[in-house]
């Protein structure tokens, strides 16, 4: 896997710990209570209770290995102030289309994808195309539906408002 795809912000990897606390601390031993109070209920064969929280244990596991294994190879990528003005990794930017249409889009590592937050991976045709560019500066994105041109509005390494 090459280096981009272990990049992360600060609040990505906040959210992936806070996620491998709660597995580990919280939901897997309530769960491991539940599958041992399934198990002195007898035939394990026929306890739909018991097998059922055996297959989330396993699930449980696999995504704690997971993270595990993950937050040891990802590398937080912090803002510098000689950042602003040019759109870099963990840069929230507002772009205006050819038809007016404006949207807001952070670049951040594929850890934290997630496009209900316009949140796009620096590894996206939008990433590559934005990267580097300052406000004003028009961009072209080469995507599977056609090339379409955008303007950088605005770039901040804060949320907008």
């Amino acid at each position: 896997m090459n280096s981009v795809n272990n990049l992360i912000t600060h609040e990505g990897r906040t959210r992936l710990e806070n996620e491998l606390d709660y597995l580990w601390r919280i939901e897997r031993r309530t769960l491991v209570h539940c599958i041992t109070e399934a198990a002195a209920q007898g035939d394990r064969s026929e306890n739909a209770e018991y097998k059922e929280g055996k297959r989330r244990l396993r699930e449980i596991d696999r995504r704690i290995r997971f993270l595990m294994k993950r937050l040891e190879v990802l590398k937080v990528v912090n803002y510098s102030p000689e950042q602003e003005g040019k759109v870099y990794f963990g840069a929230w930017v507002e772009l205006e289309g050819e038809s007016g249409e404006v949207v807001h889009y952070r670049i951040v590592g594929s850890d934290e994808l997630n496009p209900k937050n316009n949140a796009i991976s620096v590894d996206s045709p939008m990433a590559r195309a934005l990267i580097g560019k300052a406000i004003n500066d028009e961009v072209i994105v080469h995507t599977p539906g056609g090339a379409r041109e955008w303007s950088i509005n605005l770039i901040q390494y804060k949320p907008f408002d």
